[in-house]
């Protein structure tokens, strides 16, 4: 077993956040270029999304021009939402939109409540305590008062349930000036608020001063919310380092470093280390398969700033896999784009067995790579994968197992199974076409024209969005 463990020092930008939150700002002179930003000029998506999706996407550009637009979330680094934001942030800007990107900050103890919601809102039981509350919304409150009370932004996209609470008292000192929108990311639903009055009853209130809400699934939607809804789901920008063609070199320089065997069948998963993805699954397929021919496997992912319970899982990781030499557990830092899109394309089968996932980027990722992928139907993976064609579904060990070795016996079948995925992202989760989309969400809200009870799909993602 090789294992990496996560470095001390942080791999972002020398010089951001700012004090005040700041990761990207034009007004501030605050426009990074460099990793972990990545941004490639508009030409260079045209032979990907073709003419018409850009011209769709420059016609958003101009219904938005002139309004300053604001991004909050709670991490500058690791995890979906900022691996996002580090390319649409200076993509949109270069295309000549205002659009500021800044963090909030806390302590531990926020981190925690943070997460305790996000468990809760996905279906953990347990209790949302005064207490919590009262740790939130005093974070909030000297985040509000120490961070962002100078900013007068047209448009304010929140992300996750980490900033949500910013925007009543933000909205009072502003005098609500500008349309504030709710991006939720994750795996939700309305009998869950049900079985929890006080995190029911948290969600509300919180909600209550919004002027609209993203959702990345139709399934996530809360209906009895009085405010529009927007199905949008996530995106992959095809050209960062994490996504981008690789020389085989650059693979082969990877593989080298963590003492992979490039000549022996790799099945790979990779994802942040949390109790959401599966990963005791994971080692149970792995070891049915090894049961049956020679293979190793790969876990792969990092620790976020605002994920507090990294640690203790990577700790039940360790003792589930026990001594294997052919079980390469590799915590990586937050920004090695190019290490993962190397062992994906090293890959001859990737798994995401999460029993919960919002949408599920990194199947996004694998499918893009034309990489042959087992997935759990939970959440957004339903809007990527059609069982037997794009990849299969995981149903039980066994027969994940069994679809696994087909899969990595059968190469011919694994690849015509990539290629069509592969075809299916680049036609519906490029970064661009996505972009169109929020750009045209945020006009809408800004004209407010829209009734309280609208659910707004600019595609028929509806029809994929089956709650398992």
């Amino acid at each position: 077993m090789v294992e990496t463990r996560l470095k001390s020092v942080s791999e972002e930008p020398a010089n951001v956040p700012l004090p005040d939150g700041t990761m990207y700002s034009q007004s501030k002179g605050i426009c990074p270029d460099g990793p972990p930003f990545s941004v490639s000029p508009l030409e260079a998506y045209l032979p990907i999304v073709g003419e018409k999706k850009i011209e769709r996407l420059l016609s958003a550009v101009q219904m938005v021009k002139g309004l300053k637009i604001l991004e909050l979330n709670s991490s500058p680094i690791g995890g979906g939402v900022a691996e996002m934001l580090l390319s649409c942030i200076p993509f949109l800007n270069q295309l000549g939109l205002d659009v500021e990107w800044k963090v909030i900050q806390g302590s531990p103890s926020f981190y925690e409540v943070t997460k305790c919601i996000h468990n809760l809102l996905q279906g953990r039981g347990g209790c949302f305590t005064s207490e919590m509350e009262r740790i939130y919304f005093n974070t909030l409150e000297e985040n509000g008062n120490g961070h962002m009370v100078d900013w007068d932004a047209d448009v304010v996209l929140i992300h996750d349930p980490q900033p949500l609470g910013l925007a009543p008292s933000l909205s009072e000192r502003a005098n609500r000036r500008g349309k504030w929108l709710w991006r939720c990311h994750i795996d939700m639903d309305e009998d869950t608020l049900k079985a929890n009055p006080a995190l029911e009853y948290f969600m509300d209130y919180w909600v209550e001063p919004l002027d609209g809400a993203i959702f990345s699934a139709a399934q996530y939607i809360i209906c009895r919310w009085p405010l529009p809804k927007f199905i949008i789901p996530p995106f992959i920008d095809p050209l960062s380092p994490k996504n981008r063609e690789l020389s085989q070199k650059e693979i082969d320089d990877v593989l080298d470093k963590y003492e992979i065997d490039p000549k022996k069948p790799i099945i790979c998963q990779i994802g942040r280390f949390d109790p959401w993805k599966g990963i005791d699954s994971v080692i149970e397929v792995y070891h049915q398969v090894k049961s049956k021919m020679d293979c190793q496997l790969i876990l792969a992912g990092g620790l976020a700033a605002d994920d507090p319970e990294g640690e203790t899982i990577l700790a039940s990781i360790r003792q589930a896999i026990g001594d294997d030499p052919d079980v390469h557990l590799l915590c990586l830092p937050a920004n090695s784009p190019l290490e993962i899109n190397a062992l994906q394309r090293a890959s001859h089968v990737m798994m995401q067995l999460s029993t919960k996932e919002g949408f599920g980027l990194t199947v996004t990722e694998a499918l893009w790579k034309k990489k042959a992928i087992v997935a759990s139907p939970v959440g957004g993976i339903t809007q990527q994968i059609r069982d037997g064609e794009y990849g299969f579904f995981h149903n039980s060990i066994a027969d994940t197992a069994e679809n696994v070795e087909y899969l990595l016996t059968h190469p011919r079948a694994a690849e015509l199974i990539g290629r069509k995925g592969h075809l299916y992202i680049k036609d519906h989760f490029m970064m661009p076409d996505r972009l169109a989309d929020y750009l045209k969400s945020i006009l809408m809200v800004q004209e407010s024209k829209l009734d309280p009870d609208s659910i707004i799909s600019f595609h028929s993602w509806h029809k994929l969005d089956k709650r398992k």
